[in-house]
Formats: structure tokens, C-alpha cells, sequence
């Protein structure tokens, strides 16, 4: 991986511990691909051309059939509706909000099913969205906060009142398609980087496990559409993040490019040949 930096990779195999069950978990699962008759691999080739030349020299047969969520998303449409795969019950009140927000004004920000924060950073990103002045979809999972219920500041509960939506959970394809959408605050887990791209909605990433690190590398310096929040988040540093997306020239080359990859990522899961 072209520039890659020792922060960039998993956190799986950063760990300085040899018997950690991640990295034998990893260590187990790349000898058995080795041995595999192939790979199929949820990603298209635009999109990881160098990684994917390198996987190919590597192993037998390699597959590409994503992005899986726009794939599953023209069967549905095309022939049945698919199950849900969502882990948490919807609050729907979020759609009717969302229709009555201008164009490309909402900032959403979800962290996943599984990702945990500390109250400290929950307070830090809420006062940081709150003084970026924008309106704000984020979903609040029961628990989010690590050890803790996710309880946010009084008052900036009330210092939002009226310009923002606070779910418990929400379908992220139907909230990240919606017109309303200009920005996705997100902790880059592989399948929130796919539904973005291919709804062509720039990212501020918040990567904190797994191979996050890695896909918010990609997201910020390799495909252009992103921005990086620091692991120890400061609300300054999120409100200048939001607004630079939201406002300023940064943002708005972004969101032409995150378009770009949006048609490149609808072209690669047409059926036929090219």
C-alpha cells in the first residue's frame, strides 16, 4: 500500500502483544486465503486497483463483486425486497425531518452497531456540531458510551432545539441517499465507506479499530473525499472540520469528486460486459 503509515493499518496487528486473539485471528485467517481457492472481496476494481493487482499475484482467483449494497440495492429494486440487516429498531421520525431540510445542509453522523465512545468524547463532538451551526442528523445508540448511558449535555440539547434530529437508529442507505445530505461524520467501518461512496457523500472520519484506520487513510489521501478528526477529538477541531466540509472549497471539491466515485461505484455492479 503506496505511503501507507504504521497508524494506517489495523489496530488487529499494531499490537506489540503476541498472543493477542486479534492478530491470531488475522495471522489463522491469511494463511487459510493463501491455501483458498479464491477471494471474493466486497469492493470494485476502480476503487483498490493497486491493492487488487498485488492480491491477484498473491492468490489463485480474486473476485470482486461490490459494493454489496448497491449490488443487493438493484436486486431489490429489480426483483424482491430484501431482508433488513439493520441490528438496531428504526426510529423513523428522521425521514419526515429530513424532507423539510434545504439541499445538502444536514450533517449526519453515525458510529456504527458496535463502536463506543467515552462521555468525554461524546461531549466534545456534540458542543463541536452544535457550534458548526449546521443541522445535524446523529444517531444516539442506548449504548454508545462506553460503561455509561449515552446522556447528552442539557444544554446542548437545547442549544440545537429546533435544527436537528437525534435517533436512536435509522436505515444509513436511505439517510445517506436522501438530497438533504451534505456530510457523513463516520468511524470508516468498511460498509458506512461503501454507502457513502456510492451515494457520492463526503466524509470527516473517525477511525477507532479494526481496519477503520485503514479505509480513513484511503478515504482522505487516496480518493479525495474526506477529512481526518484526530483520535483525542476537540470540539474546535470539529466545528472547523464541519464547516470546512459544509462551506468551504475543500468541501466542495470533495463532494465533486465523492460524485465522481458515486457514478464509478453504480457502473461497476451493472450487469454486462464493458
Amino acid at each position: 500500500m503506496k505511503d501507507i503509515r504504521l497508524r494506517d493499518l489495523s489496530s488487529f496487528i499494531r499490537t506489540t502483544d503476541g498472543d493477542d486473539l486479534f492478530l491470531n485471528v488475522e495471522k489463522m485467517t491469511a494463511e487459510k486465503s493463501v491455501r483458498a481457492h479464491g477471494l471474493i472481496l466486497n469492493t470494485f476494481d476502480f476503487l483498490e486497483t493497486d491493492v487488487l493487482k498485488a492480491l491477484t499475484a498473491m492468490f489463485n482467483k480474486v473476485y470482486t463483486i461490490g459494493p454489496l449494497v448497491k449490488l443487493l440495492g438493484n436486486i431489490a429494486n429489480n426483483h424482491c425486497k430484501l431482508m433488513s440487516l439493520n441490528l438496531w429498531e428504526e426510529d423513523r421520525g428522521y425521514m419526515e425531518w429530513l424532507n423539510s431540510q434545504k439541499p445538502r445542509s444536514v450533517v449526519y453522523v453515525s458510529f456504527g452497531s458496535i463502536t463506543t465512545v467515552s462521555i468525554e468524547q461524546l461531549t466534545e463532538f456534540a458542543w463541536g456540531l452544535a457550534n458548526s451551526n449546521h443541522p445535524i442528523l446523529w444517531v444516539i445508540r442506548p449504548d454508545l458510551v462506553h460503561g455509561d448511558c449515552a446522556i447528552l449535555p442539557e444544554d446542548f440539547i437545547e442549544e440545537i432545539k429546533g435544527r436537528s434530529y437525534l435517533a436512536s437508529w435509522c436505515s444509513q442507505e436511505e439517510v445517506l441517499a436522501h438530497s438533504s445530505i451534505g456530510g457523513f461524520l463516520t468511524h470508516c467501518g468498511w460498509n458506512s465507506t461503501l454507502e457513502s461512496i456510492c451515494c457520492g457523500v463526503p466524509m470527516i472520519c473517525w477511525p477507532g479499530f479494526a481496519e477503520q484506520h485503514t479505509n480513513a487513510r484511503y478515504v482522505c489521501k487516496e480518493w479525495g473525499i474526506g477529512m481526518q478528526i484526530d483520535e483525542d477529538v476537540k470540539r474546535e477541531q470539529v466545528s472547523c472540520t464541519v464547516k470546512e466540509l459544509m462551506e468551504g472549497e475543500r468541501g466542495k471539491e470533495m463532494r465533486k469528486i465523492a460524485l465522481q466515485w458515486k457514478d464509478r461505484a453504480k457502473e461497476a455492479t451493472v450487469q454486462g460486459d464493458y
